[in-house]
C-alpha cells in the first residue's frame, strides 16, 4: 500500500487501503454500503432536510394566517 500510495502521489497508504476496500464493497466481494447507495443516501438526506425546512415554513405561515383570519379587519 505504501509503494502504491507513493506512486499515486497520495499522502498516506491508509487512503489507498480505503479505496481498495470500497472497490471490494462495490464489486460485492465485501459487505458494506456501495458507493452508489452512499451517494443516494446522501441525496435523500439532503432532500429530507429540505422538505423538513419547507414543512416548518408552511406550518408557521399557516399559523400566522389562521391568527390573521381571526382578527377583525380595519
Amino acid at each position: 500500500m505504501t509503494k502504491v500510495a507513493q506512486l499515486l502521489g497520495v499522502t498516506t497508504p491508509e487512503t489507498v487501503r480505503k479505496w481498495v476496500c470500497q472497490a471490494q464493497v462495490d464489486e460485492g466481494a465485501r459487505p458494506g454500503v456501495t458507493t452508489e447507495d452512499s451517494v443516494e443516501l446522501k441525496r435523500l438526506k439532503r432532500e429530507n432536510a429540505e422538505l423538513r425546512r419547507a414543512n416548518s415554513i408552511l406550518k408557521a405561515a399557516s399559523a400566522f394566517f389562521a391568527a390573521e383570519q381571526g382578527r377583525p379587519s380595519h
